[in-house]
Formats: C-alpha cells, sequence, structure tokens
C-alpha cells in the first residue's frame, strides 16, 4: 500500500508517488501539458484527469499553481471488491491514524456503483465506519463526520470492480479561487475560462495584445486573463487547501513556495500588463464584476463598462494592432430564446467583421448550432463540456468579409426570379399602370428618407380594394437581399357579388407581379372572404416557417414575417412616429404599451433610451420582440419584455417614465384578457392610467388606427393635448390621411 510509514516523518515516499489530477471533461491534454510543464513526472491521460508522479513537494506545487484542475488526489490504495465486505475490508487496512487526529473530522466523498454497492451514500458509509472503526481500535476513541470543512477528506472511486481510496488534497475544488463572491446567472467556472484562454492562445504569442470581452458577466475571463499575463498562482487567494491538516503535512515547505509563489506575483504586477477590458448591458453583473475585480487585486488594471453589444467597438484610446475578444454568449433553453440568440450571436458576428479586422476571437457556447449564425468560418473548434452541458468552443481569425447592407430599393428593377411576360385583362393592366406609377410617384421620397418598407398602393382605384406593401431586406441568416410584396384584400362590400370579387382578386394576382418585376412567389396575398361565415385569410404562397426577411428602419434591423401572420410585423404607417421616439429618447425611461414586435423600444433603445420596458399579453410578439432586440445588439437587462394584460398591467404599475407610447387595437376581446377593450370608450381611461406613469416633463404619445375614433377633448381637458397626426404619416400614406390618428399629450 502507498502511505506514510511514521507520523514524525512527513511523507517519506517523496520521489515516486503517484497523484491523480481531475479536470472537466475536454480539458485532459491542456492539463497534461500543463503537469509537464510544472516538473511531473510520468504524466497519463485519461478521461477527465491526468496521472501524474512525483513528490509532495510536486502535489504541493500543482496544488498552487495549476490554472486547470479541478481536484489533486493522492491514492493510497487500490483493490479489487466483489462486496460491500470487501469495500470495507480494503478500507480498514489503512493506517488512518497518520493522517488525522483522533478528536478530528472527516467525510468521505464517494463515486460509482457495482451489483452489491448501488448507490453512493451507501459506499461512502462502508468507507466511513471503516475508518472509524480503525481509530477506534487503535486509540479507543473516534472522529466525528463533518459535512462542511472536515479535517481529513477521503476520495473514493468505484469503476469496473476495483475501488481506489485516497486523499483530496485540496478540500475545495481549485476552481475556486478565492475572488469570485458574486457572479451572474450562468457563472462560468474559473478553470474553464483558464482553458478557453490557453486554447485562444492567450499568453503565448509574446505580443502585447489586448483582450477585450463584450458580454464579461462578473469578469472571470478578464481575472484569468490577468493572473496569466501577472504570473500568479491561482490558488494564491484561497482560504486553504485540504492537505495543510494532514498530520505530516509540511507547513515550512509549504510555507517556502507560496513565498515564491507571492514574489512571482509581485515582480508581474511591476510589469505592464496588457489591455483587459470588459462590456455587459446588465448593470448588476458589471457591479458583481467590479466586485470580484477588486478582490482579485486588480482595480488598477481591469475596466469592466455597461454597455449594449451594438456599442462594442476597438478602443481607440492607444493604437492596437493586436488583440483577441473572448466571449462566452446565452445560448437560451426555450424555442422563444433560441430564436432571439441567433439574432444576437448575428449581431455579434457583425460587429467582429465591422470593427475588429485583424483580430482573433473565442467564441464558447453551449449551443454549438448558434455558432454558425455568425457568418464567420471558425479555424478551429473544440469540444468542451460546461458543467453536463455539451459545448463548444469556437476559434476565429477576423478578416475582412463582404457585409451585405440594407438599401432602398428600386422597384423598378428587375427581379432576377421574374417570370416571363404574360397576358394582362384589361383591368389587370389597369392596375399596372397605376402601380408603376405610384413607384414613380415615390422614387424621389425613398432615396430622400431611406425607405426600404413602404405602401405602394392603398385601394386607389375601388374595384381593386387592397392595400400592397413593398419590403426589401436581408433574409434571416443569410446575405441574400429580397424584395418581397405583401397584399392585403380588404373585405368587399356585400353589394359585390362574390363571383366578382374572386374576378378582381385574380387581376390583383396577376397585376402584382408584373408591375413590381417580382416573380409570384415573392408575393404574399392575403384575402378575406366571406364564404366560411367569418373573416379569414388564406395563405396563397406558403413559405418556410423559418422565412423572416431583416428590413432596415432608420438604425434599427427589424424582422418581419408576410407569410404566416395577419400582418407583417411592423406597422408601416407608425414609421414616422417610431423615428419621432427615436430622437426623443436619449437619456429617456420609455414604455411601450401594446407592443406588439416592440419596434418602438427598438428605436428608442438605439436612440438612446436609459431604459425600455414593453408590455404585451401575446408570447408569440413578445418573442418576435426578443429577436429584434438581440438583432440590433440590444440587452433585455436594459430593454424588458413583460407579458400582461396592458389593461390591468396600467392599474397595478407603479414605475415612472419620460416617454410612453399608447398604441391600443381598435377593440379585442382576447380570451387572455379580463374585460373587452374598445379603444372608442376606454381610450380616456387608458390616458389618465397612462398619465400617472409618466414623470414629470414627460410626453405620451397615444395613437390608434380607428377611422371613426373620435377623441374626448372635454374628458381631457386637464392635459395639454397636441393632434400631430398628420406629421406622423409619411408620403406612401399620404392617400389615406385617416390610417391612423395620433396625439402628443403632456401636462399642462
Amino acid at each position: 500500500m502507498l502511505g506514510f510509514t511514521s507520523v514524525e516523518i512527513a511523507y517519506p515516499m517523496i520521489a515516486d508517488h503517484q497523484f491523480f489530477a481531475t479536470c472537466p471533461k475536454g480539458l485532459e491534454s491542456l492539463l497534461l501539458d500543463e503537469l509537464k510543464a510544472l516538473g511531473a513526472e510520468d504524466v497519463r491521460e485519461t478521461i477527465a484527469g491526468v496521472y501524474f508522479s512525483g513528490d509532495i513537494k510536486k502535489a504541493y506545487e500543482v496544488c498552487l499553481w495549476s490554472r486547470l484542475a479541478n481536484k489533486i488526489l493522492m491514492p493510497l490504495v487500490q483493490e479489487r471488491v466483489d462486496t460491500a465486505d470487501d469495500l470495507y475490508r480494503v478500507a480498514r487496512a489503512i493506517d488512518w491514524t497518520q493522517y488525522l487526529k483522533p478528536s478530528g473530522t472527516l467525510l468521505v466523498d464517494f463515486s460509482g456503483e457495482s451489483r452489491s454497492i448501488r448507490n453512493t451514500q451507501f459506499g461512502a458509509v462502508k468507507v466511513k465506519d471503516a475508518i472509524v472503526d480503525c481509530f477506534r481500535d487503535e486509540t479507543g476513541e473516534r472522529p466525528d463526520v463533518a459535512k462542511r470543512d472536515p479535517d481529513l477528506r477521503v476520495n473514493a472511486r468505484l469503476a469496473r470492480g476495483k475501488v481506489t481510496i485516497g486523499l483530496d488534497l485540496c478540500g475545495e475544488s481549485l476552481h475556486r479561487r478565492g475572488y469570485r463572491k458574486s457572479q451572474g446567472e450562468a457563472p462560468l467556472k474559473e478553470n474553464l475560462a483558464a482553458a478557453i484562454l490557453m486554447r485562444a492562445g492567450w499568453g503565448t504569442s509574446g505580443a502585447q495584445e489586448a483582450l477585450l470581452d463584450p458580454m464579461c458577466g462578473s469578469g472571470t475571463f478578464l481575472i484569468e486573463a490577468a493572473m496569466i499575463s501577472a504570473d500568479i498562482a491561482p490558488g494564491l487567494m484561497r482560504t486553504g487547501f485540504a492537505f495543510e491538516r494532514l498530520l505530516n503535512h509540511d507547513a515550512n515547505l509549504w510555507a517556502e513556495l507560496r513565498e515564491q509563489a507571492q514574489s512571482r506575483k509581485r515582480k508581474g504586477l511591476e510589469r505592464e500588463l496588457p489591455e483587459i477590458r470588459g462590456y455587459d448591458a446588465n448593470l448588476a453583473v458589471i457591479r458583481a464584476a467590479e466586485e470580484n475585480i477588486t478582490r482579485a487585486g486588480f482595480d488598477d488594471w481591469l475596466r469592466v463598462t455597461r454597455k449594449e453589444l451594438r456599442e462594442f467597438v476597438k478602443p481607440t484610446h492607444k493604437t492596437l494592432e493586436h488583440g483577441i475578444i473572448v466571449t462566452n454568449p446565452p445560448y437560451g433553453e426555450r424555442l422563444g430564446e433560441i430564436e432571439a440568440m441567433k439574432s444576437l450571436y448575428r449581431h455579434l458576428g457583425e460587429r467582429l467583421r465591422e470593427e475588429f479586422t485583424g483580430w482573433r476571437a473565442a467564441i464558447f457556447t453551449g449551443n454549438p448550432e448558434l455558432g454558425k449564425q455568425m457568418g464567420v468560418r471558425a479555424q478551429k473548434k473544440y469540444k468542451l463540456f460546461n458543467g453536463t452541458i455539451a459545448s463548444e468552443l469556437l476559434l476565429f481569425s477576423i478578416e475582412p468579409q463582404y457585409t451585405v447592407q440594407n438599401r432602398a430599393a428600386d422597384v423598378d428593377a428587375p427581379d432576377a426570379d421574374s417570370s416571363a411576360p404574360v397576358a394582362l385583362s384589361n383591368g389587370a393592366q389597369m392596375l399596372v399602370n397605376r402601380l408603376q406609377k405610384n413607384s414613380k410617384k415615390l422614387k424621389s421620397w425613398r432615396k430622400r428618407s431611406g425607405a426600404t418598407c413602404y405602401r405602394l398602393y392603398d385601394a386607389d382605384m375601388p374595384e381593386y380594394a387592397c392595400a400592397i406593401d413593398v419590403y426589401e431586406g436581408v433574409v434571416d441568416g443569410t446575405n441574400t437581399i429580397r424584395r418581397q410584396v405583401h397584399v392585403q384584400e380588404y373585405q368587399p362590400p356585400r353589394s359585390i357579388d362574390e363571383k366578382a370579387a374572386a374576378e378582381r382578386f385574380q387581376e390583383i394576382q396577376a397585376a402584382v407581379p408584373v408591375a413590381l418585376d417580382v416573380a409570384p412567389e415573392s408575393v404574399s396575398f392575403k384575402q378575406r372572404r366571406r364564404n366560411r361565415g367569418v373573416m379569414q385569410y388564406e395563405k396563397l404562397h406558403e413559405k418556410p416557417m423559418g422565412e423572416l426577411l431583416q428590413v432596415q428602419e432608420g438604425n434599427a434591423k427589424l424582422l418581419v414575417n408576410l407569410w404566416q401572420y395577419l400582418d407583417s410585423g411592423l406597422f408601416l404607417d407608425h414609421r414616422p412616429l417610431r423615428l419621432r421616439i427615436a430622437s426623443d429618447a436619449k437619456g429617456k425611461r420609455f414604455l411601450n404599451l401594446f407592443c406588439y414586435t416592440a419596434a418602438a423600444s427598438v428605436q428608442a433603445a438605439l436612440g438612446g433610451a436609459r431604459f425600455t420596458l414593453s408590455v404585451d399579453m401575446s408570447q408569440t410578439y413578445l418573442n418576435w420582440a426578443s429577436r429584434n432586440l438581440a438583432m440590433n445588439g440590444l440587452s433585455e437587462s436594459r430593454n424588458r419584455l413583460e407579458k400582461a394584460d396592458c389593461v390591468k398591467w396600467l392599474k397595478e404599475a407603479e414605475q415612472k417614465f419620460d416617454l410612453i407610447m399608447l398604441d391600443p387595437p381598435s377593440f379585442s376581446n382576447s380570451k387572455k384578457m379580463i374585460d373587452v377593450l374598445d379603444v372608442q370608450r376606454d381610450h380616456v381611461s387608458l390616458i389618465d392610467q397612462s398619465m400617472v406613469l409618466l414623470d414629470e416633463g414627460g410626453v405620451l404619445y397615444f395613437s390608434n388606427n380607428l377611422r371613426s375614433f373620435k377623441l374626448d377633448s372635454d374628458a381631457l381637458s386637464r392635459y395639454q393635448v397636441e393632434d400631430i397626426s398628420a406629421a406622423t404619416i409619411d408620403d406612401d400614406f399620404s392617400r389615406n390621411q385617416k390610417i391612423h390618428q395620433c396625439w402628443r399629450i403632456t401636462r399642462r
């Protein structure tokens, strides 16, 4: 049996004792290289760990200096066990009195099982009984069991019929350095963070590189990077190691090794450290990172700043030709979250290409599929585990790449997929002529405004009663620019024969692709019919569930879907109001009621809003809103989404806002609502309740699209009410001045 011969002589088997260093799966080869660098001998890699040999000084050094290991175990015996009695016998044969006083405390960590040892608790009790009996037989006393902070920690592993029993030299896992008391929601263990930095080549190039983390959380990457650069032993801050309580611990040797590490730390901190910065949109985790950085002693070197991902740019205070971005973005768990994360990863890829050409990047994700959304090809990939989560580390060299920018579309330009000319009826040709005329009329406005989505036609010819909207953008997840058209038929009057209405709609279907030079499959037709007793949309062209169009409005990227829902996800008539909100929002707290897909909130956030809150009862719309935020590099910590009935929410809310958008539906009797909402009947109470939340000097924008709506000016006379409808209707809606009504409301 490997062990000690007496209490008086500390670790007599100095030269050839075998140890086992455990680590997270995927780090074995890195740990092997680290142990070799620390002077360990007979190094051999296995699953989730590495065996090595050396004297007790080497074991102390590995505990102090390993950045990758979880535990350092010193095996005392390994034997085959077929029964629980065999397990007891093997454990009882060890002389435990040379490691622990009878008055001390112990804890047994047991892993593994067999046919006779069915659970870890039973195995741990058997080993504990053997240790206690050893003390009773030798001294007449017995140690107590302590679940926390024991004097002796025993490790027993049962695998393939063999048990290995030894000493845990560490106590708490080595990843617990001692600097991290505060952490975010999904903390990355310190040794995994160090491994990612090593895989990324941090500290090995010899050049003075910068390191940036755009989603730094509690700052683990930053602190581990600084510790590597300053040559600081990761175990220096720990309160203690389990081996310090062993009876034959060599305190003088340990003090000498610690002093050597302290000396190296002092020299390391005298050098100029590389630029290391972290950013995060969540103020709470920034505060946590600051606390951790201070506790680690790097508050004079490391900087963290509250910043949205969209603001992530290369530092300009000094010339930085080389650097590395290392980050662990969120990866979502539910479907709605994952869809939003796709947009986030896409935005991250854009920031890297636009700002960090020539740099390197290391992206660690618990959802490897999300890495494919970045639009940058990974040069290397490493399979790792974050706890039990199979993860992937993606390494990039960021090179200049062509990036598609949204542009204002010329509907007069031919579509590559245009079909051959077709014969049109006289009526269809009339509609073609009208669409082309409208297109030319709007052309100068579109170029001036940069509008990529606009209304081209709105029942200009009564016999062709429909709205036709043009959208141009990038197909979500690709660099493919497409023009798509959204056609919505208005409900025909009952005086119109159903057959005649159907024929007119067929003429619309024939005219639109010809007039706009687009393929028929790029046109979404939505038709209201009476033939089934209810108003219903029928999809004539089915599109893939995932195909969305990313369009540009001002500085905002927004997702639209022309195929699956009643509306596209973007009310085009509110474009001027949203852009007005963007210009008003700097430093403001913005509330978006009945937010739909939160396009106004995106505009407010991009305009510099301090905080936005978007409220809607539809989870579908909120998931959509989440994707819109993520696609613009906007976090939900500063731009919160809340699922609620706005009518009920307004009665209970207390938070104050500087800017509010109130755009209720004309009528709603959703099952999710407590009461029926009628905007004509309820608008005074909705405005009153919204004004309660409006802070001094704030502005409420109230809008609705009920054509018969009349504002109750007398009931609202206590407010300053300004009708701004005309100012919120762009050129593409000038043919229909009643598309919506809008008021700017403030306190008198």
